[in-house]
């Protein structure tokens, strides 16, 4: 139990009425949770108002309510009024984990790109060099041996004071998290200071309905990281980092390809392997030294290179960075899958039109003699991005494997169609086979020497959803299914 008056000691608030030396149970944002002497918070979500539940939340005990709007409900239920009642509930969790970000050192990265990779780095890193790490991303939350299953990429605020406190209690030294912009803007990271916040990049993304109203608007959600944590850690290389820097009040570094950056990447070179790719580069500035891992393309250096401006913080050596790089790996983001010493495959969770074309782009730097780019798109989704995806694989790929993605409840072959469509303004080759263990068997029995073939649009997901059902489905799986049934031997 918790007392009303010590939830609330962070926060402005103006009480309308009832007592403030109440003993709370449950802090409760989901009307359905609601519980005897709870305190509900009336969150205005995009589909649901909680200010609509109010009198169910009377009805099943809530002691005391959180409200923006005017309510009427019995005098014996206090009532609380705050401008925003989700920067509240930010607040109020916070003080109802007993603020665990205070015990851990908390980094924030936030860009368009990138925010996956490299968290994953930063937690390989520090790890080797012996520092306990919680991750919260887009793919898992990660708490020790515990992994919980990400429906958003930065959690409602309570879930993220939730797994904070997970964190603290079994002795974690550090978190690193993704922060989109709509966590920002939500303020679901409100209500404490990051040790460090990482500014990767910024492109067009993410505008238009229940997301964001302009590229502008984007733009500044992603600037309020740096307002909210200690240091920043900024691209220097984009062209709008300075603007991203509008409002801040940390100190600042930079990293990049830029000579003025304070770590400084050059001396890029691409590295074939048998059936694998990479990149080295050195680094130069705050620290000197020669880096390799085994992921490929430009973006893979800025990924490392953040991940070693952040880790230099926690003054770990250099010899457990170059280690942790060459081993760190994500799920679904450019994974190479080795499958042959002839040819190289990967799978990697682009899944519109721009992160296609960045992973193509990236790919035929290497030269392959083809580039095979499997993919199909998910239903009831703009139709828009199988068109785009389309003509982007149909000008970039060799070949393209036309299959299903998730096709929800549309039919596999319509989305194909619309697939087509896009592909057909290319001269692009093509074929299509609709089901997607079949279209992976036919690009691996007909991979050729020195062919790059890459999966797009799954990357992590380890289902198919059909018909409003989730069937478990991961490529992983697949790929190996196929070649033990074609007695392939890698």
């Amino acid at each position: 139990m918790k007392q009303l008056k010590q939830l609330l000691e962070r926060m402005d608030y103006e009480c309308i009425q009832g007592e403030l030396n109440k003993e709370i149970s449950e802090l409760v944002y989901d009307s359905r949770k609601l519980t005897q002497n709870s305190l509900f918070v009336c969150v205005k979500g995009a589909v649901a108002d909680g200010h609509r539940f109010v009198a169910d939340a009377v009805e099943k005990g809530a002691a005391a309510l959180v409200v923006s709007d005017e309510v009427h409900v019995p005098e014996t239920v206090t009532v609380i009024k705050v401008k925003d009642t989700r920067y509240a509930l930010a607040l109020l969790s916070a003080a109802y984990f007993d603020y665990p970000a205070e015990q851990l050192k908390v980094i924030g990265i936030t860009g368009t790109k990138g925010k996956t990779t490299t968290t994953y780095m930063v937690k390989s890193i520090l790890e080797g060099a012996g520092y306990k790490v919680g991750l919260i991303g887009t793919i898992e939350t990660i708490i020790g041996d515990e992994i919980i299953p990400s429906a958003n990429t930065t959690p409602e605020s309570y879930l993220v004071q939730k797994y904070f406190r997970k964190m603290a209690d079994i002795s974690c030294d550090c978190c690193v998290m993704e922060v989109s912009s709509q966590g920002l803007m939500m303020h679901r990271t409100a209500g404490f200071l990051f040790e460090i916040g990482i500014f990767t990049n910024i492109e067009p993304d993410h505008i238009g309905p229940n997301e964001h109203a302009s590229f502008e608007e984007y733009l500044e959600c992603k600037g309020r990281l740096f307002s909210q944590c200690k240091i920043g850690i900024l691209n220097a290389d984009d062209v709008h980092y300075k603007d991203i820097l509008k409002y801040h009040t940390c100190e600042v570094e930079t990293f990049g390809f830029s000579g003025a950056a304070d770590l400084c990447a050059s001396d890029m070179k691409l590295l074939h392997g048998a059936g694998s790719l990479g990149v080295s580069y050195h680094v130069s500035g705050k620290l000197d030294f020669d880096v390799k891992i085994d992921v490929p393309g430009r973006f893979s250096v800025y990924n490392s290179l953040t991940a070693i401006a952040i880790c230099r913080h926690f003054h770990v050596g250099i010899g457990i960075m170059k280690q942790a790089l060459l081993q760190a790996k994500t799920k679904g983001r450019i994974e190479l899958v080795k499958v042959s010493d002839e040819f190289t495959l990967m799978i990697d969770y682009a899944h519109n039109a721009m992160s296609l074309k960045s992973l193509l782009s990236t790919l035929r730097e290497y030269e392959p003699k083809r580039l095979v780019c499997l993919f199909g798109c998910g239903g009831n989704r703009a139709k828009s991005r199988r068109f785009e995806m389309g003509e982007v694989s149909g000008q970039m790929a060799d070949l393209t494997i036309i299959t299903s993605d998730n096709p929800r409840y549309e039919d596999p072959q319509a989305i194909i169609d619309d697939i087509k469509t896009g592909i057909q303004k290319t001269n692009g080759a093509y074929i299509e086979i609709i089901d997607r263990k079949e279209a992976i068997r036919y690009a691996v029995t007909h991979g050729r020497p020195k062919d790059v073939i890459v999966l797009a649009g799954k990357g992590h997901e380890d289902y198919q959803e059909i018909q409003g059902k989730k069937y478990p489905m991961d490529e992983r799986v697949l790929i190996e299914e196929v070649l033990k049934e074609e007695r392939i031997k890698r």
